[in-house]
């Protein structure tokens, strides 16, 4: 057994040269580090002094703190979104915060402009990353990896000029989900909008509807397909009406469409995916809109957003405009501008704008007053006895070392009453009772915070009786 001793200065140094710990052993001592120093010499630096201080607190510009409370609403949220990306089968990957900056430049078109550049710390010119798509495409082509299905939570910066009530941040986090190969056409487009409408459903923020770019359809057809713009034209007099599957069955009985074979190769293909959206039970959800504009360079193809046809969905809520909650689409040449034999790797994907979303649900939990748990506590240890942490230690170690979530009071003789109260507060579901009483007979007290309900218990028992609980809640 380690022995734990509590030495200082240059005493506890010397004898660190000598002392060979057992593997596991834990020794405890008053060591300064170097950073010990630092903080010592900053905090002697921030001592109150006559003069007031030149610097006001606050978070930067386009930032801020999430509080428990919200940290567990966001935390429901992501966990939500990456169940999702799970279930389709998704492995997740993690890359720098910061990039090299010849990496990001000129991926963006005018939002380069965008990209913050950090000070060169040792030869390298650096960039914080402005989005996760190219991190995942610089992955590929520098691991050589040509088919792959992910999934990517993390943070990101832009300097835009943040709009707060919009859910728009200068650091925001991203949840993307892209699928990268050569595979048959459509079904991973298809895919990417299934996870789209799932996620939203799930999360239940009201009815919403995802559009589809006719502009990236068209620029398709003409630079790839070698449409005459004047037939990509023909065809976007159709999507004006705004439409899904039915409007893409009436542009190929159109005579004139059906005459051109590369706009029946591109029609054909649209159809393919509407039929892929019927099968998902979707493509009710579906509609191009003229409207839509490409917002990254790197975009190929058909892109896609999702906005919320109605926020607020519920009465008593003021509105609150936050645009678009998803986004997605091919960008099938991307991982070729980072390989230097330029070989390219399809991809498509989505992020979903989780900043937007929490904005939404954090309104809703202000307008109905809905009250969060912020820790998972699921038993506190209380006492009536004076002197008696000694023995709430030992039962808290009992019930920490068979995995059940305890608190306790870091008094010595802390009130019963503002033990309970405290549980009740913290929404706690059970409080275990140790007095001297209950150690003599060896009985544990159980209480139900909901009911107040108190039974004895057999110490041997309890941990058992515990988990049966918290099972059946």
């Amino acid at each position: 057994m380690p022995q734990l001793g509590f030495l200082h200065g240059r005493a506890w140094a010397a004898l660190l040269g000598q002392l060979r710990r057992p593997p596991g052993a834990v020794c405890i001592g008053a060591v300064r580090s170097h950073s010990q120093v630092a903080e010592a010499t900053l905090a002697s630096q921030l001592k109150p002094h006559k003069e007031k201080p030149n610097f006001i607190l606050k978070t930067p510009k386009g930032t801020r703190d999430f509080s428990p409370q919200q940290m567990v609403v966001r935390e429901k949220i992501l966990d939500m979104v990456v169940s999702c990306f799970k279930r389709h089968g998704a492995k997740r990957l993690d890359t720098p915060a910061f990039e090299l900056k010849e990496m990001l430049t000129e991926r963006y078109g005018e939002d380069s402009g965008l990209i913050y550049d950090l000070k060169d710390q040792g030869g390298e010119l650096l960039s914080l990353r402005y989005d996760l798509t190219v991190p995942f495409a610089r992955y590929l082509a520098m691991n050589k990896v040509k088919k792959m299905k992910r999934y990517h939570v993390g943070k990101v910066w832009r300097r835009e000029s943040p709009t707060i009530v919009q859910g728009r941040y200068r650091e925001f986090c991203q949840c993307d989900f892209d699928i990268a190969g050569h595979f048959d056409p459509m079904i991973p487009d298809a895919e990417c909008v299934k996870i789209m409408c799932e996620i939203l459903s799930g999360l239940q923020l009201g009815d919403f509807l995802i559009k589809m770019s006719w502009k990236d359809v068209r620029h398709e057809m003409v630079a790839k397909r070698g449409l005459a713009p004047e037939v990509a034209d023909r065809i976007g007099d159709y999507v004006q009406c705004h439409g899904g599957v039915s409007l893409v069955e009436d542009m190929l009985q159109d005579p004139e469409l059906s005459r051109n074979k590369q706009a029946l190769e591109g029609l054909g293909d649209l159809k393919l995916l509407f039929d892929y959206l019927t099968l998902f039970g979707i493509a009710e959800k579906i509609s191009f809109d003229l409207s839509l504009a490409r917002g990254l360079d790197y975009y190929t193809g058909v892109i896609y957003e999702a906005v919320l046809l109605q926020t607020p969905a519920q009465a008593g809520e003021e509105p609150l405009n936050v645009g678009s909650v998803a986004a997605g689409g091919r960008y099938d040449g991307l991982v070729g501008m980072f390989d230097p034999k330029g070989h390219t790797v399809p991809c498509v994907g989505l992020s979903i704008g989780v900043e937007r979303i929490f904005s939404i649900v954090e309104q809703r939990m202000k307008t109905f007053g809905e009250k969060i748990r912020t820790t998972e506590t699921q038993v506190f240890v209380a006492t009536p006895q004076k002197n008696f942490l000694r023995e709430r230690l030992k039962l808290i170690a009992e019930l920490w070392d068979a995995g059940i979530k305890a608190e306790l009071m870091y008094k010595n003789n802390p009130k019963l009453l503002t033990q309970l109260h405290y549980s009740e507060d913290m929404g706690i579901p059970l409080v275990v009772i140790i007095g001297e009483q209950e150690l003599k007979e060896g009985f544990i007290k159980l209480r139900s915070v909901a009911s107040r309900e108190e039974v004895a218990i057999k110490r041997e028992n309890l941990v058992a009786e515990i988990q049966k609980r918290l099972s059946e809640s």
